[in-house]
């Protein structure tokens, strides 16, 4: 569902490449689901391994999981009852809410499974959330993202890049995502088909039927979804690229909640979900804000945008999201100084989420206080290593405070993974004017 803020480097393509060597003698492999034969050449091994590469830099992209640790604790609670139920129990499956507050929900191919605040405020009881964190087990349990690595479509897409997640929903956001530099999820959560989408609704049902769920909360998140999309509302621009919806999908869903006759009498648990996001639905007017500043920040409006922002913040002043939104709106109109501000702010209210620390050193680096960035680069990489543009920024850093041997060392690592893009010549030329390289 969301991709790559940078293009894909050469040393994670090496990586991907040798994680796919080690699966390709599966040859073709039965489907867990439906039993079938089907090309597969992705074992399971590499989609956990997989998830573990790439979930992690997703989580951060999306401002890390709530601090709410009653709601996030529901959340897994509730994934952990319908794994009981689905095909591949054994799988590391992890649930959690994150920041973000575009309304979405994703899951990685080892069984890292999301759901943005966005989402939560829209849904209305716990069999609807219930039916959103079965759909994404649908995906994962019928190997859906396998299956398009195994036909090469990910791959295709790996090779020539991917649009940035941000970018997706505007351009503005898309640029600035690109100059930040910070990575999101790869093309592991790139778009289902309508068969993939079908078959997740089928399994989600089914899922939450079985968990104890009335699949009337299936057709009320479908019912949902299926007005939202006519809306164009910017906040749900990610969702329904990745997840396409209409109303022949709304009608199956209905169609398929009449098979479950006996669930009827099965409980929605509405009340059991308003006990629980309680503090979150509290703060649905600061989200909404902060969703409507990140459309005027993509269309580069940015009066709009700070003063959405501002709103937000005045509701819920220690809003991680809200904070890192303020920084990045300074960030596109050059007041670093004020970015910085922000992102120290963040920092402090979040102190273990990695985003804050790289929003914070590349505000930083911009005033020329090379020192402090270069710490803030430093902490980043501890919580969340394996972004090489951070070795870039680190060794950008360096050369500010005048250690050149050391800035040498970090942009010939940096080297070393990625060889295109400007922040590669720079390093390269930085290298050769040094001596470190003959040109």
């Amino acid at each position: 569902m969301y991709m790559f803020t940078n293009t894909v480097t050469r040393r994670e393509l090496l990586r991907f490449g040798t994680l796919l060597a080690g699966s390709i003698a599966a040859g073709c492999a039965a489907n867990p689901v439906t039993g079938q034969l089907q090309l597969m050449l992705v074992s399971e091994d590499t989609e956990i391994q997989l998830d573990r590469m790439h979930a992690p830099h997703q989580l951060s992209s999306d401002y890390g999981i709530i601090q709410d640790r009653t709601l996030n604790a529901y959340i897994q609670e509730t994934g952990r009852r319908l794994v009981g139920v689905t095909h591949r129990r054994h799988m590391p499956y992890s649930f959690s809410c994150v920041n973000a507050v575009y309304i979405n929900a994703y899951a990685f191919p080892g069984g890292t499974i999301a759901v943005t605040r966005g989402m939560l405020l829209k849904l209305h009881n716990e069999a609807e959330l219930a039916s959103v964190l079965g759909h994404e087990l649908g995906h994962v349990n019928a190997r859906h993202t396998a299956q398009q690595m195994s036909r090469g479509v990910l791959i295709q897409a790996l090779v020539g890049g991917i649009a940035a997640a941000a970018g997706m929903r505007s351009d503005g956001m898309g640029q600035l995502a690109a100059d930040l530099g910070m990575l999101g999820a790869g093309a592991l959560l790139a778009s289902y088909s309508r068969d993939h989408e079908r078959q997740a609704d089928a399994l989600g049902m089914e899922y939450m039927v079985k968990a104890g769920y009335n699949a009337e909360g299936f057709v009320g998140l479908m019912q949902m979804l299926n007005a939202i999309s006519k809306q164009q509302d910017n906040a749900v621009t990610i969702l329904f690229s990745t997840h396409p919806m209409s109303d022949e999908r709304y009608r199956t869903a209905c169609n398929m909640a009449q098979r479950y006759a006996t669930a009827r009498n099965n409980p929605l648990h509405r009340e059991r979900y308003m006990d629980n996001t309680v503090r979150l639905r509290a703060c649905a007017s600061a989200i909404q804000a902060f969703q409507k500043a990140e459309e005027e920040l993509g269309q580069r409006r940015f009066t709009a945008a700070e003063a959405l922002i501002k709103q937000g913040l005045h509701h819920v002043p220690e809003d991680y999201a809200g904070l890192l939104l303020m920084a990045k709106c300074h960030i596109a109109q050059h007041q670093f100084a004020r970015a910085r501000d922000a992102a120290e702010r963040a920092k402090a209210v979040y102190p273990s989420e990695a985003h804050a620390y790289y929003v914070s050193g590349f505000s930083k680096i911009k005033i020329q206080q090379y020192e402090s960035g270069y710490q803030d680069f430093i902490q980043y990489d501890r919580i969340l290593p394996g972004n090489p543009t951070t070795t870039f920024f680190k060794g950008y850093a360096l050369e500010g405070m005048h250690r050149i041997p050391e800035a040498a060392e970090q942009y010939q690592r940096y080297l070393r993974v990625v060889q295109e893009g400007e922040k590669a010549q720079y390093a390269y030329r930085r290298l050769v004017e040094w001596g470190y390289v003959r040109h």
